[in-house]
């Protein structure tokens, strides 16, 4: 029999819908394993918009609205207007500056009420339609500079903004867009000097600075004398060298010292040398500490956070302990274990089986995204889909790797499982817009 109302159903992607309630259902049964207070009678907590896993359930019914109405909606709505929701993005992050409440240690949150609004996590859709609608313009050649400029700017401005709000984490989940980017025909060049500059920044934290300009020196030396003859020809080769030279030993000098000193937070400086398995020398340089401070911060560091998740995930074993008997997370061993390190409240509750079953349907989830996107008749379809499938590989990668000490603790969000309803009706919009667009794959936006 067919579906009474043909329109709405027509050209969706079912499978996409199935994964993100299975993805819904798990995070809101972690954050009830997380949270539950025994004794608490289970539906009244799960209706009464006083427990974390009851706010998350009513966040989830908003979102389903909100994606109802999104399906609703006609597909060039969010071309025409994609240009005006990055401007309401741009001034929503502008007014967390006067409006802000300080929460966490970060200043990018508008408190309303009995909730927190997070301007930087809605803006990652508006980012995604805006990057989408300039890739998509027919007079856009992102062959040129100065397109690919403009492109970069779109993106990384509202990481700008977050970044001055001491949301430094969320700020870098805009490099996905860079995903993107590549697809679009941006040069490997430009990809392959951005891993070069991230792994100096590796060297100049584990290797000491005299000996990595010693390193940096030689490998100079050994690439003149392998180029020697092409230098006798050609004296702009010595000179693109020796620039290059300069530009490396300046990054590991100058640069990484000023942001370290200058724009990291003292938190974050830790739990990045805690990744490396170094001690912060930068506590040592702080007025603000005494010495025997200064040398206790220095032995024990932020690595308690990661220590603990590995102990809950492992603790799990092969098929978890059970919804309400798990220990680390129950007891609060691990902070933030509904939120940032929910992970690891997978891990031990429902073990390796648990994990793995998680990690399928992500893989499953952003594969099947790749292929929604590569189907795209669209420019602008296409480049939005991408910029999903990056976003929120980005926060799985990232968010798994820091609760098994892979990636350092820079606080985001597992998608749809981690508590929060800006996260949650974020990651719910995007992904609906995307289904909705693909429902109407054949149609060419602009």
């Amino acid at each position: 029999m067919r579906e009474q109302n043909p329109a709405i159903s027509k050209g969706i992607d079912w499978s996409l819908i199935w994964i993100y309630l299975l993805l819904v259902a798990i995070g809101l049964t972690a954050i009830f394993a997380a949270t539950y207070q025994e004794g608490d009678p289970i539906i009244q907590s799960f209706i009464s918009f006083k427990t974390d896993y009851s706010k998350q359930f009513y966040f989830f019914v908003i979102g389903a609205v909100l994606a109802f109405f999104i399906l609703l909606t006609d597909s060039k709505f969010f071309s025409a207007t994609a240009n005006l929701w990055y401007a309401v993005g741009i001034l929503m992050l502008l007014l967390v500056f006067p409006f802000h409440s300080r929460i966490k240690g970060t200043e990018s949150i508008i408190k309303m009420g009995a909730c927190n609004f997070q301007p930087a996590e809605f803006c990652k859709i508006f980012v995604s339609l805006a990057l989408a609608k300039y890739l998509s313009r027919p007079e856009t050649d992102f062959s040129k500079l100065r397109s690919q400029m403009i492109a970069t700017a779109i993106a990384l401005f509202p990481a700008v903004l977050t970044i001055l709000q001491s949301e430094t984490g969320l700020a870098l989940v805009y490099l996905s867009f860079f995903i993107v980017m590549y697809r679009e025909g941006l040069p490997s060049v430009i990809l392959l000097i951005g891993f070069a500059v991230a792994a100096l920044i590796v060297a100049t934290i584990i290797i000491e600075p005299n000996t990595l300009a010693i390193i940096l020196t030689a490998i100079a030396a050994l690439i003149i004398y392998i180029f020697r003859r092409q230098i006798k020809r050609n004296r702009t080769i010595l000179i693109r060298i020796v620039f290059f030279w300069f530009v490396c030993v300046g990054i590991q000098r100058f640069a990484v010292p000023y942001v370290f000193e200058n724009v990291l937070q003292k938190h974050q400086i830790e739990r990045i040398y805690d990744l490396f398995g170094k001690s912060n020398p930068y506590i040592e340089k702080d007025p603000a500490l005494t010495k025997a401070e200064a040398k206790k911060q220095k032995e024990s560091g932020s690595s308690y956070n990661v220590r603990q998740s590995k102990i809950a995930i492992g603790s799990g074993r092969v098929f978890g302990k059970g919804v309400l008997k798990a220990t680390q997370t129950r007891y609060d061993f691990v902070p933030e274990q509904r939120t940032d390190f929910i992970f690891c409240t997978v891990g031990e509750g429902f073990g390796f089986v648990g994990s793995f079953i998680l990690l399928g349907l992500y893989l499953l989830l952003l594969f099947r995204i790749v292929t929604v996107a590569e189907r795209q008749r669209s420019t602008f379809s296409r480049c939005y889909a991408y910029g999903v499938a990056g976003v929120l590989f980005f926060h799985i990668a990232i968010n798994i790797g820091m609760t098994v000490g892979l990636a350092p603790v820079i606080g985001i969000p597992l998608p749809f499982i981690s508590y929060g309803g800006t996260s949650l009706l974020t990651f719910t919009i995007m992904l609906f817009i995307l289904i909705r667009l693909d429902a109407d794959r054949q149609m060419v936006l602009r």
